[in-house]
């Protein structure tokens, strides 16, 4: 045996060249790529907290917070209205972006490993086309039973309701195919928007204008109240998600392996769509519509940190809270005195980079398979 043929171990784990383990390497790694997320995440809230007609410094805001928390740290807000702007309508809009771009970013995720489809996505499995019929139709006929919460309420139980369907139409004895399921998902998603064309149809100008505001997507309504609805389903569904990443990686190796090694395949892909459906449908009840972040997000955040999803799963939240807060600050920040729409603007940005990663797949795997 020659010396070339050893290594010699020291206590950190490392050979005597100092190369790192390529299993500590990847952890380092991913575990930067979290920190990095939740500082750029930090920032990003700081500058939209801070950003509108009145303005107020980073530091101001900073330290609005940490007096807030008994820690009499930092500068307050000078402005007149400072604290006012602050936590009657900054903070609650800034939460509220970050829970609906962490649920979407989770939930395509889950939903792409569930079913081992790059095009999956929340709406697929007709989340948001069935929170928008629960909303028009509540819209159109103008019922107020929980009074403000009322078209919330119904988006998120006919979101709810309409994934479940899907499931229930795309089983047959006793298991469910993905081809099926997302077909399933496409013809639901056709239905629902004939019903909210109908919908639109018979309604006056001013519901078609609320169908169509709602459709859009807005933080514009965001409370300290729709705060504490969405705040609870994000974080059960992304604990739920992170429970389940390990099962995950497993059934990316297909149905049958994954089954071999003890995963409850069915049982598991249930799970994960109720995750998603509970993620989704809470985040548009209160925002309307947000296209591209769940769809996007996670191929992203691939690229960098790879198909494994105990990372994927928390960077995808991370990278969605930053998209959706980012994009609002610019939906309400590019033109004075008009906001544009949060759902649009996602889109136009979205689009292209998607295509921009579909040319990337094709140009250096042949496709997506």
């Amino acid at each position: 045996m020659t010396a070339s043929d050893t290594t010699v171990s020291r206590p950190g784990g490392t050979s005597a060249t100092g190369t790192a383990p390529p299993a500590r390497t990847r952890r380092g790694r991913h575990a930067a790529l979290l920190i990095g997320l939740a500082g750029v995440l930090l920032l990003v809230c700081l500058a939209a907290a801070g950003t509108g007609q009145v303005q107020i410094s980073p530091a101001e805001v900073l330290g609005s917070v940490l007096h807030r928390l008994g820690l009499p740290v930092g500068p307050l807000p000078e402005a007149a209205q400072g604290e006012n702007a602050l936590w009657v309508v900054r903070f609650p809009r800034v939460t509220l972006a970050v829970i609906v771009g962490a649920s979407l970013g989770c939930a395509g995720a889950l939903m792409q490993g569930t079913f081992g489809n790059p095009l999956a996505e929340p709406g697929v499995i007709g989340v948001s086309s069935g929170a928008a019929v629960g909303a028009a139709v509540t819209i159109v006929t103008g019922v107020s039973a929980l009074g403000g919460w009322t078209i919330a309420t119904a988006a998120f139980l006919t979101g709810l309701l309409t994934t479940f369907a899907v499931y229930a139409m795309s089983r047959s004895d006793g298991r469910t195919e993905v081809v099926t399921l997302v077909l399933t998902g496409v013809a639901v998603n056709a239905i629902a928007g004939a019903v909210l064309g109908l919908v639109m149809f018979f309604g006056d100008a001013d519901a078609v204008r609320a169908i169509a505001f709602w459709q859009l997507g807005s933080l514009a309504q965001a409370t300290w109240g729709s705060v504490l609805v969405t705040l609870p389903c994000a974080v059960l569904g992304i604990g739920a998600a992170l429970t389940a990443a390990g099962r995950l990686d497993l059934l990316a190796l297909g149905e049958r392996p994954a089954h071999h090694l003890g995963v409850p395949v069915e049982r598991l892909r249930l799970l994960m769509i109720g995750t998603t459906a509970l993620l989704a449908a809470s985040a548009v009840a209160f925002t309307g519509v947000i296209s591209f972040v769940g769809l996007v997000v996670p191929h992203l955040i691939r690229l960098v940190a790879g198909p494994g999803h105990r990372t994927l799963i928390p960077a995808s939240a991370l990278g969605g809270a930053i998209i959706v807060v980012a994009a609002d600050l610019a939906a309400r920040t590019l033109i004075d005195y008009q906001e544009l729409p949060l759902g649009v603007l996602t889109a136009v940005v979205g689009g292209p980079c998607f295509f921009w990663l579909l040319r990337r797949a094709r140009s250096r795997a042949g496709g997506w398979a």
